[in-house]
């Protein structure tokens, strides 16, 4: 397998290897609350999780849950996928006629992972295995074998930040995912850049915190990839225990962001009004009721909303298609459209924010 040190630092990768392959030994290790709590899990991905093996269980070190809705079928890329949790979450969602591929670089936690093939397969009654585990950058997708326009979603779950060249990873991601997929991934952010005393501490980096990006960075790498329009679907402040890494953090203030992006043409840089209405039919697995696209669009299921040409196009123009009727088109203009209040997710208002 080749190397992706020309354009990354070494000393990086070979440090986030040694955290997570040896020196963390499961989530109680760590020193900040960057992993996720059963509670933020959906309650059907929560029944799922009953059936994955302890030893995939024991050693997650994410900030989210980063799986969304409505995936049967679908080709799904898992980056930094560890000892296998969400890859086998996705599996079980994917259902057969779907595919995972878990890609990480720490052979330990690809040891845990392969080695339970078998019996998750088992577990979920499957005849034949749709997951595949391999090692490999996820600076570089094309090495792993990840082909253009091949994969229907993206998920990662608080591994981008540990890569020193996250433009890279961005764009690799962007070519692997066909028109109309979907990047579903929660990482961690910082309120400003952060310091290189920081970035280069091991355990700042292997906590998710020394490689945090700055929020305002990341909108402009995305916006370079043609992607103008992303959307936040949670927003988590970090508690640091440690008082070592409390130090070396002083002001800056960090936060867990589960974030979607759609590879669409169609996007504009804001919100624009043409009109249109989105009824959700309710069809989602899991979400009879209610489908939340993002922090302040929540659909009820049979009631209208008017939108913006942007979340039609999100709603309309991929896999969620089928389960959304969107009245209108892009042929009459009437200027911009607020988008802080269409929709309102009653429950944002109590979301935390730090970034």
């Amino acid at each position: 397998m080749a190397s992706v040190t020309d354009t990354t630092t070494s000393e990086e990768i070979a440090n986030a290897k040694e955290y997570y392959g040896k020196i963390l030994t499961g989530t109680d290790d760590l020193k900040t609350s960057a992993c996720c709590s059963m509670a933020s899990i959906p309650e059907h991905h929560r029944e799922i999780l009953k059936l994955i093996d302890d030893e995939i269980l024991d050693r997650v070190y994410g900030c989210g849950s980063p799986i969304p809705p409505a995936i049967e079928g679908c080709t799904v890329l898992d980056l930094g996928c560890g000892t296998g949790r969400d890859a086998y979450l996705a599996s079980r969602l994917v259902g057969e006629t779907g595919r995972v591929i878990g890609l990480d670089m720490t052979d330990e936690q690809l040891a845990v992972a392969r080695k339970h093939v078998d019996g998750q397969m088992e577990r979920f009654g499957y005849k034949q295995t749709n997951v595949d585990f391999r090692k490999g950058y996820i600076e570089d997708l094309a090495e792993a074998g990840i082909e253009d326009a091949s994969v229907d979603l993206v998920i990662s779950n608080c591994v981008i930040n540990l890569s020193p060249d996250k433009g890279r990873v961005l764009r690799e991601i962007w070519r692997v995912l066909k028109p109309g997929g979907e990047l579903y991934f929660s990482d961690v952010y910082a309120d400003r850049r952060v310091p290189a005393a920081v970035k280069a501490d091991p355990v700042m980096h292997g906590e998710c915190l020394g490689g945090a990006l700055y929020v305002e960075d990341f909108r402009r790498i995305m916006r370079d990839l043609g992607c103008l329009d992303y959307r936040v679907t949670g927003n988590s402040p970090i508690e640091i225990t440690d008082p070592d890494v409390l130090k070396l953090a002083g002001d800056i203030r960090f936060c867990s962001l589960t974030i979607r992006a759609f590879k669409l043409d169609s996007l504009e840089d804001i919100c624009e009004d043409f009109g249109q209405e989105a009824v959700y039919r309710g069809t989602m697995p899991g979400h009879p009721r209610s489908f939340e696209l993002d922090d302040h669009h929540h659909f009820q299921a049979g009631k209208p909303m008017l939108v913006c040409g942007n979340t039609a196009a999100m709603l309309g123009e991929t896999r969620y298609a089928e389960h959304f009727d969107i009245t209108g088109d892009r042929s009459v203009h009437y200027g911009p459209f607020d988008c802080s209040t269409d929709g309102i997710n009653p429950r944002a208002d109590d979301a935390a924010s730090c970034c």
